[in-house]
């Protein structure tokens, strides 16, 4: 139980962000400079990497892709990994 007095201070916003900087120390294999985010796609929802900061290591990841689909399925991020290039969908991989 919590002590009284004590409040969370929590919004969805902040809960995203830590579920996100969880999976990225997870997948190590991912840059510093890939954009990590969620978004609703048709009925889903989608983890998108977003390489237009180091679009050099978009392949070595997308070869690596399985890390990222279990830690993904682990925590529950969306239906799919979408690797971007600024707003250029160039893979994807399903999750579920």
């Amino acid at each position: 139980m919590y002590e009284s007095g004590y409040v969370i201070d929590f919004c969805s916003q902040d809960l995203e962000r830590e579920v996100l900087d969880r999976f990225r120390k997870i997948v190590a294999i991912l840059p510093s400079e890939c954009k990590i985010f969620r978004e609703p796609w048709d009925v889903s929802t989608v983890l998108c990497l977003d390489f237009s900061l180091c679009p050099y290591q978009l392949e070595p990841v997308k070869e690596n892709a399985d890390i990222l689909i279990r830690t993904a399925q682990q925590l529950r991020l969306g239906k799919s990994i979408l690797f971007r290039y600024n707003n250029q969908l160039k893979a994807f991989r399903q999750v579920a």
